[in-house]
């Protein structure tokens, strides 16, 4: 199983997500594909990503998190044991998100609106992952063009894991196409 864990204000209508399900149908395995709405308040969204996953063995569950995703696959693959793919993760992102406190309104749908509050930083604070146990069960894809996170901090954050600095790009990365073979082959789902 595949599971994708957009990132902060995002949504399953994000273009990697959306790439990811449409490769994965292609080759028949969209019932081995994920991607949940997240849960603004990230006790709530672990709590549903542990449920969602709750008999799934780690051999055979993939995680791909993007920015405050990638924050929370690595939670989640400390604890689950599972290979994760992080897609210019965010790091401590407790300290990133102070100023995102307030009303938000998402990307993909400038109607939809929700409430990120002040206790949920000390939630964040508490999921931080100052080292991971088996860093070659990883897979850091950072961008050198990020505009919000730094690259260099993202793969010193992952030491032995495995990496790939992409020259340019952005922090949504834009040329995900051009990657996703290499996540999926890292995800167990062989090159078509």
């Amino acid at each position: 199983m595949i599971v994708y864990l957009h990132g902060f204000r995002s949504s399953p209508q994000s273009f990697k997500a959306r790439l990811i399900g449409q490769r994965m149908r292609d080759r028949g395995l969209q019932s081995r594909y994920r991607c949940p709405q997240l849960s603004e308040r990230p006790a709530s969204a672990m709590a549903d990503m542990l449920a969602l996953t709750a008999g799934v063995a780690p051999g055979e569950l993939t995680l791909i998190g993007s920015s405050l995703g990638g924050f929370y696959a690595t939670w989640l693959a400390e604890r689950l044991g599972c290979r994760a793919v992080l897609l210019n993760p965010a790091l401590r992102a407790h300290e990133k998100l102070v100023r995102h406190v307030g009303t938000q309104t998402t990307y993909h749908d400038a109607t939809t609106r929700f409430e990120f509050r002040a206790e949920y930083l000390d939630e964040l604070q508490d999921m931080h992952v100052e080292s991971v146990t088996c860093p070659e069960r990883y897979f850091v894809l950072a961008a050198t063009g990020d505009e919000l996170l730094d690259w260099h901090e993202m793969v010193d954050a992952f030491p032995g894991a495995r990496h790939k600095v992409i020259q340019g790009s952005d922090h949504g990365m834009a040329d995900f196409a051009e990657h996703m073979d290499e996540v999926l082959e890292f995800a167990g789902v062989c090159r078509a």
